[in-house]
């Protein structure tokens, strides 16, 4: 997790170093071509076999959500201070939270809504509508935050039946035409800057979701999610360093709340997984 952390802040930096030549569209085109090069290997290794499904429909509404969540998300990048992007975008796990509740039907008590209400609590100190400093682009980062928490409630259902290579390779064949599509309508023919950035961010972004999805299998995500945010100290002093760019006040108050949040949220349904594995390992009475 710590080596998903820190290839996730390369990327970060690597997307806004690209949109300084080119539209954050086009960048999230690149990402995605590149990303899907570097995913081969996963075919090669597992070979025609990995792609045969009969989920294709849910594969393309999800992949169609992802672009939503992933043009928002570069967008946001290059509009915004990065460590507040980054800290918007920590706030997923919240709407994952609410989208299990609308769409899976899962019960959640009184603690997890507690924690959710603490979330928004600290997307609204980020955020801050209304008041001076407040930039439309922290909705934009926002709305890729819905459609992140939208995303993973896909991957749920998909992951019930689909092996996560699957749905690695799956996802970057149908985002590249998705993501060409907007990138024609703003494209500027990439400098060699502008292409080298834009293959790292693809390299990193797919070494990124390698090791987070292996770092899922092997432990406890209660334990892992707090790790995850090394991300945004790493983009934060990267941001300061190459960007001259500093924090302030609310974005670091509200990123401290988000992480209370999702921290908790992640250990509370741990301890509800292992509770029902418990439940449905035991014995049961002889009649």
């Amino acid at each position: 997790m710590v080596g998903a952390a820190l290839l996730f802040g390369a990327m970060v930096i690597t997307i806004r170093l690209a949109s300084h030549h080119m539209h954050p569209f086009e960048v999230a085109f690149m990402r995605n071509l590149f990303g899907l090069l570097f995913a081969l290997p996963l075919l090669a290794r597992a070979g025609l076999g990995l792609l045969r499904t009969d989920k294709l429909s849910l594969y393309f509404l999800r992949c169609g959500i992802g672009i939503v969540s992933m043009l928002c998300g570069f967008w946001a990048i290059a509009h915004l201070p990065l460590a507040q992007a980054v800290a918007i975008s920590y706030s997923t796990p919240i709407f994952i939270t609410i989208g299990a509740v609308l769409v899976l039907g899962e019960v959640v008590r009184a603690r997890r809504w507690t924690a959710v209400a603490l979330g928004f609590i600290g997307v609204m100190v980020i955020v801050r509508p209304g008041a001076e400093g407040f930039s439309y682009a922290s909705l934009v980062a926002l709305t890729a935050a819905i459609a992140s928490g939208m995303v993973a409630i896909s991957i749920k259902i998909l992951s019930r039946t689909e092996p996560a290579d699957a749905i690695v390779l799956f996802t970057t064949l149908i985002w590249v035409p998705l993501s060409f599509v907007p990138a024609l309508f703003v494209w500027v023919w990439p400098s060699p800057a502008g292409w080298m950035w834009g293959a790292l961010s693809g390299l990193f972004g797919t070494a990124a979701h390698w090791f987070w999805t292996r770092a899922l299998r092997a432990g406890d995500a209660s334990a892992l999610t707090p790790i995850s945010f090394l991300q945004l100290p790493v983009v934060a002093v990267l941001a300061w360093w190459l960007f001259a760019e500093t924090p302030d006040v609310f974005t670091l108050a509200g990123s401290a709340v988000i992480f209370i949040s999702t921290a908790y949220i992640a250990r509370r349904e741990a301890v509800l997984a292992k509770r029902a594995l418990h439940a449905a390992q035991a014995p049961t009475p002889p009649r």
